[in-house]
């Protein structure tokens, strides 16, 4: 029994530990581009886009597919650089343990 509760302690320092980290993640930010930086794209810890940044020449209305096609690009490539930074972050207070859903 006593080893059951100690598990249990051991999990809820754990969550309390997540739970700061993801508090901690979601004031840190990636930026991401495309087109050569003609696009940029801000996203913080917590997966939500902060900013888009699009410079005048990129901006043609003869093309607005590619205008779509870059800022397209360059939110992926910003979300998927928010998730690395989590996992990053999750993987220390995991040890590296690969936990489902974290």
């Amino acid at each position: 029994m006593n080893n059951m509760n100690n598990m249990m302690k051991q999990a809820q320092k754990l969550q309390k530990k997540m739970l700061q980290s993801q508090q901690a993640l979601a004031t840190k930010t990636v930026e991401a581009s495309s087109g050569g930086g003609m696009v940029k794209v801000v996203a913080n810890g917590a997966q939500k886009i902060e900013s888009i940044i699009l410079e005048k020449e990129v901006i043609d209305p003869e093309d607005v597919e590619m205008l779509q096609d870059l800022v397209l690009a360059a939110v992926n490539d910003a979300l998927n650089k928010s998730q690395e930074m989590i996992s990053a972050e999750m993987g220390k207070l995991t040890g590296g343990l690969n936990i489902p859903g974290l």
